[in-house]
């Protein structure tokens, strides 16, 4: 059976919501589903949030606790709210199978070959992986310090708490042809206050002059969709970890289908080598 993994994906936490009115947009769950199909791997943003806005119906208040602690008890109380909304609008014929991960997944040589085959057996199974970092049982501090050892040791490091890094982690891992990365933009912009100054494409005959372009539009890239995100700024340096590896990456909006993107159909931003 095949096990070839042609697309890994990954959706932020505020595409997933319907902010105006503080609810899961399920619209996005269904159309996701519709396309979401073995050979891909989905990367999944959204349990802390998701259990946010669950705890705060169910209870007419947020927790006002330790940040860290409340950010875990909200993802532990989203994953399962996250996964059933997946596994409802995904078609019934494939399986759909929940994989919580940590940096050491990535770190350690033999974590990572467990993981990759976990992957590879979905694939050829009729499986769809759906991935998230396991923010209920992460402890910031504690990882801080092993990764801090790792440094000093000089292995390779990966935090992974960015789902963005995650995904072009993954893609590598298994070599996916493309990597799609959904947001709340179409992509990435010379000038975020100006619509019309968006990248369409950042393309090079060499990984070289492929860092150097994605460093100067990285100069452009100021803020985030939210405290604690990342930004364009490091989206960008995880897009060019995998388009150095030779995968496509594609950064759209999560309001387009997926075939859209990776077809080329709707406005979005396209990084790779140039096939020569």
């Amino acid at each position: 059976m095949d096990n070839t993994i042609a697309l890994v994906g990954k959706i932020g936490s505020m595409a997933l919501i319907r902010r105006e009115d503080q609810d899961i947009d399920y619209n996005i769950f269904s159309r996701l589903g519709a396309e979401l199909q073995p050979g891909m791997i989905w990367v999944t943003s959204g349990a802390t949030e998701i259990g946010r806005l669950d705890y705060m119906k169910r209870t007419g208040g947020e927790l006002q606790g330790d940040p860290e602690e409340d950010k875990a008890d909200y993802a532990a109380q989203g994953q399962a709210i996250l996964m059933q909304n997946y596994r409802q609008f995904i078609r019934p014929e494939y399986s759909v199978r929940q994989v919580l991960v940590e940096h050491m997944h990535f770190n350690d040589p033999e974590k990572r070959e467990h993981i990759r085959q976990l992957f590879l057996r979905a694939a050829a199974q009729q499986a769809i992986p759906i991935v998230n970092y396991n923010d209920p049982v992460s402890d910031e501090e504690n990882r801080k310090m092993e990764l801090a050892v790792r440094r000093q040791q000089g292995g390779e490091v990966h935090e992974c708490v960015d789902n963005d890094e995650t995904a072009a982690v993954i893609a590598g891992l298994v070599h996916a042809k493309t990597l799609v990365l959904m947001t709340s933009t179409e992509g990435i912009y010379r000038n975020p206050a100006d619509p019309d100054s968006l990248v369409r494409e950042v393309s090079a005959r060499t990984v070289e002059e492929l860092e150097e372009k994605v460093a100067r539009l990285q100069e452009s890239c100021h803020g985030a969709s939210r405290a604690g995100a990342n930004g364009a700024r490091a989206k960008l340096a995880f897009a060019l970890e995998s388009a150095r590896k030779g995968t496509t990456v594609i950064i759209g909006h999560a309001r387009h289908h997926l075939s859209d993107l990776t077809e080329g159909r709707v406005p979005c931003t396209r990084i790779g080598l140039e096939c020569v």
